[in-house]
């Protein structure tokens, strides 16, 4: 680790800085930092950035309230450069999107990556806030939990068969299915996919405090 004074920052004492959301790996958006407002990140961990239009410091979410929880940063080989990634509490773009890179040369792009299950979950929390005529989610939400209890139990079922089944297409089918119940039942419950992330990875980087706490679970 070095110190911040031996970061590289420019003619105007600026460091670029990519932010990336810690538990999807989306990239949410680039600014600029200076030696204070990368001091004031660390103290206070959250992100303070560098306005070389308004040439101020600035932190970030701290009039719309979508501010950015620090859970590391890296710096790269030049060291001219950081990488830095939270956990967000909102949209990281002023226009209301998740990330500030939503437009493509190439048009638009289909992502079938881990950033697909937050798309989703948002939209089944739009369902549930917003009711669309004929919606299935909705459906599921007006019969209540009993309902999307059984939907569940029904689509495990359905994951077992088609692995006894042996068919990679219809697990890869039942496991999507099943996913989506989850997911209902999550938003349901008001428990965010970033809790569950949270848990997955305490028990990856934690496995002996997990492997104990399971055992005593099992008691």
């Amino acid at each position: 680790m070095i110190d911040i004074e031996e970061l590289k920052f420019d003619e105007k004492g600026l460091i670029p800085a990519i932010v990336q959301d810690y538990n999807t790996k989306q990239v949410l958006m680039l600014a600029y930092m200076n030696e204070e407002s990368l001091k004031l990140s660390l103290e206070k961990g959250e992100t303070y950035f560098f306005s070389r239009s308004r040439n101020e410091i600035w932190h970030k979410g701290e009039t719309s309230g979508n501010t950015q929880k620090i859970k590391n940063i890296f710096y790269d080989c030049d060291e001219d450069a950081l990488l830095i990634e939270v956990e967000p509490k909102g949209p990281a773009c002023h226009t209301g999107n998740v990330s500030c890179f939503y437009r493509s040369f190439l048009g638009e792009v289909e992502n079938y990556d881990m950033e697909i299950l937050k798309k989703l979950y948002e939209r089944v929390k739009d369902r549930k806030t917003n009711p669309a005529e004929g919606s299935y989610t909705n459906y599921l939400f007006e019969k209540g939990i009993d309902k999307i209890l059984k939907k569940i139990g029904e689509e495990t079922t359905e994951v077992v068969i088609a692995s006894k089944n042996d068919s990679k297409e219809e697990i890869v089918y039942e496991v999507s299915d099943l996913l989506y119940h989850l997911i209902v039942l999550l938003v349901d419950k008001g428990i965010k996919l970033e809790d569950v992330y949270g848990e997955l990875g305490r028990r990856y980087y934690k496995p002996k405090e997990f492997k104990e706490e399971h055992k005593e679970r099992k008691k």
